[in-house]
């Protein structure tokens, strides 16, 4: 198991020798790491390297063709339907754009999974997702249809509902994509309030460097070249000590084919993969 220095936390989701795909040729293989109990845990990589494919295999939406996925101990793929289920119901998700039902008010978005999944009342619910929405920063009113909400208030009504069930684990899939500047920054602070608040475990699947700056503490660097995660350590760790070409031009916005460092020794827990040490003799 590959962890970065220092996590000796309660571990909420382990992840050993996945290989996921679609089709024949997996997206990515060779795929290991844990994500500390009260982490922000980044899933990074260029585009088309499998980074929301990732976290599909971690939230249901995919089995791994190899490997195994525990969550909170339990191995999740090995588990049954109805037990899957019920790992599934004590985490929460965020999908890209939000994801809300645009025939639904924003109060009905957030209460859908507590009529689901809860015995409660309608006036137990109408109260907890008010206290939902408030916790997200969100004074609108219940009735507003996603349709008359900017992407950065459909994004928090989407926190808002992945909060819906108390989870302890929220999968947050480009939380920051599409927002301007000052909306991704209040959402990064509310992620950062979340876990200092209620100690929630974020996996957060971004290309947002200045997101993943601000509140990662840990994460994995997947690469679409080799198919494999050629780096793990937080964000700010990668920029500064990663000499992988493609990490480093990746964290440092720079051309790795006329910018990049040398690359690492063999070895190195910050990078030093194959492709950073044929990099380094060419």
């Amino acid at each position: 198991m590959l962890l970065s220095p220092g996590t000796k936390k309660e571990l909420k989701i382990e992840a050993q020798g996945l290989a996921f795909g679609y089709g024949a040729a997996p997206v990515q293989h060779d795929v290991s790491f844990a994500v500390a109990a009260g982490s922000i845990f980044a899933i990074m990589g260029g585009s088309g390297c499998g980074k929301s494919t990732l976290m599909k295999t971690m939230i249901g939406l995919l089995r791994p063709s190899a490997g195994t996925v525990q969550i909170r101990g339990e191995d999740y793929w090995a588990a049954t339907d109805e037990r899957r289920d019920e790992i599934g119901r004590r985490s929460g998700v965020l999908f890209q754009a939000g994801a809300l039902w645009s025939s639904m008010s924003i109060a009905d978005n957030v209460a859908l999974p507590m009529r689901m999944f809860t015995d409660l009342d309608d006036a137990a619910i109408d109260r907890l997702v008010r206290i939902k929405l408030d916790l997200v920063g969100l004074d609108a009113d219940g009735s507003v249809m996603p349709s008359d909400l900017s992407g950065g208030m459909r994004k928090r009504v989407g926190l808002a509902r992945a909060l819906a069930l108390d989870p302890d684990i929220i999968f947050l899939d480009e939380p920051s994509a599409g927002l301007d500047p000052i909306s991704a920054r209040r959402l990064d602070d509310l992620i950062l309030d979340l876990r200092d608040g209620f100690g929630t475990t974020v996996v957060m699947v971004s290309h947002e460097l200045p997101s993943l700056f601000a509140i990662c503490d840990d994460g994995i660097f997947l690469d679409a070249d080799t198919h494999t995660p050629i780096a793990h350590g937080s964000p700010s760790e990668l920029r500064e000590k990663c000499r992988d070409p493609t990490v480093h031009a990746f964290m440092n916005r720079e051309n790795p084919a006329t910018d990049a460092p040398p690359g690492n020794p063999p070895g190195d827990p910050n990078g030093g993969s194959p492709k950073a040490r044929d990099g380094a003799r060419r």
